[in-house]
C-alpha cells in the first residue's frame, strides 16, 4: 500500500545558479548640503530679543537695576563655569565665597570704582583660601586657583560694565559696548557664513574663518564711528573706528579663550538655560573680556566722568 517517496533536490538551471553580476546603476550625486548655524535660530532670537528687552529697559530706567543685572549674570555664569569644572575635571572651586564677592565686586566698582573692584577682589581671593579650608587638604592648590581664575574671569571683568555706567552719559557707553560687541559677533557669523574659506585657529574653534574675523573689524568699525559720533558726549568717528577695531579683537579673543576652556572640558556649551544660546557665559564669552577695553578707551578719548 505504502511505498517510500525520496525527494531530490532538483537541479538549477546554469543561469540561475551563477547570476551574471548586475551592471553598476549610476546613483545620483548627493545634493549639496546647506550650511547651518548648528542651533535652534528661532528660539536664539527670541531669547536674544528678550534679553535686549530686558538689558535696555533697566539700563535707562534706573542704573542700579542694571548693576543688579550685572550681577545676577556674573552669579549665574559662576554657577555655570564652576559646576562643568567638577562634572568634567573633578575641579572644587567653592561657588559660595565666589557667588558672594563677585555679586560685592560688581556693587563696589559702581560705588567705589576701580579702587572698589580691587579691594572685593582682593577680599575674594581670601575667601576662597580660607573657604576651601574647611575640606581635605588634597587638591587644595588645585582647587583654589580655579577659584581664584574664577573671580577674576567673570565678576572682575564683569565690574568694568559698572564702572562705564557711573559716568554721566553711562548708559550710552554701556549701549555702545553691547552694540558693538554685538554687532563684531554678528558681522563674524555673516561673513564667515557665506564667505569663509580659511580657518582662523582650527585647533580651538573650527567654525571660525579669517574672512569671518575681517567681516567683524568692518562691521564694529562701521558701527564704532556712528555710535561715538552720535551717542557719546564729546565723541568722534574717528575714535569709533578705532573703538570698533579693539572691540572686534578682544571679542574674537574671548570667544576663542573661552572656546578653548571648553574643548579642554570636552563640551559643546557652557550650561542649557538660554534656549538657542547655550548657558549665561556662552553669552558673556566675548563681553567679559571686552568691557576693561571699552571702559579704557572710553576714558581716554572722552575722560571718566
Amino acid at each position: 500500500m505504502f511505498r517510500d517517496e525520496t525527494f531530490q533536490a532538483r537541479e538549477l538551471p546554469a543561469e540561475t545558479q551563477n547570476p551574471e553580476p548586475m551592471p553598476d546603476v549610476p546613483q545620483p550625486a548627493p545634493a549639496p548640503q546647506k550650511k547651518s548655524a548648528g542651533r535652534d535660530l528661532s528660539a536664539a532670537i527670541g531669547v536674544g530679543v528678550g534679553l535686549g528687552v530686558v538689558i535696555v529697559a533697566s539700563l535707562f530706567i534706573v542704573k542700579a537695576v542694571f548693576v543688579g543685572v550685572i550681577a545676577v549674570a556674573v552669579v549665574v555664569g559662576l554657577w555655570e563655569l564652576t559646576s562643568r569644572l567638577q562634572e568634567r575635571k573633578g575641579i572644587k572651586a567653592p561657588l559660595v565665597p565666589l557667588a558672594v564677592g563677585g555679586a560685592a565686586m560688581v556693587v563696589a566698582g559702581y560705588v567705589r570704582g576701580a579702587e572698589g573692584a580691587w579691594v572685593a577682589m582682593a577680599l575674594t581671593a581670601l575667601a576662597v583660601l580660607v573657604w576651601r579650608m574647611t575640606e581635605p587638604p588634597e587638591n587644595y592648590l588645585r582647587d583654589v586657583t580655579a577659584g581664584l581664575f574664577a573671580a577674576f574671569y567673570v565678576p572682575f571683568l564683569a565690574t568694568f560694565v559698572a564702572m562705564m555706567l557711573t559716568a554721566d552719559d553711562g548708559p550710552w557707553r554701556v549701549l555702545t559696548f553691547l552694540l558693538l560687541t554685538v554687532v563684531s559677533d554678528t558681522g563674524a557669523y555673516a561673513v564667515g557664513w557665506r564667505f569663509g574659506k580659511h580657518k582662523l585657529a582650527p585647533r580651538i574653534s573650527p567654525g571660525k574663518t579669517r574672512e569671518g574675523l575681517l567681516g567683524a573689524v568692518l562691521f564694529a568699525m562701521a558701527a564704532g564711528a556712528l555710535c561715538m559720533q552720535f551717542l557719546i558726549d564729546g565723541g568722534s568717528w574717528w575714535q569709533g573706528l578705532l573703538l570698533g577695531l579693539a572691540v572686534a579683537a578682544s571679542a574674537t579673543l574671548g570667544d576663542l579663550g573661552e572656546s578653548m576652556i571648553k574643548r579642554d572640558l570636552g563640551i559643546k556649551d557652557m550650561g542649557t538655560l538660554l534656549p538657542g544660546h547655550g548657558g549665561i557665559m556662552d553669552r558673556l564669552d566675548s563681553l567679559l573680556p571686552t568691557a576693561p577695553v571699552v571702559w579704557l578707551l572710553m576714558v581716554i578719548f572722552v575722560g571718566s566722568t
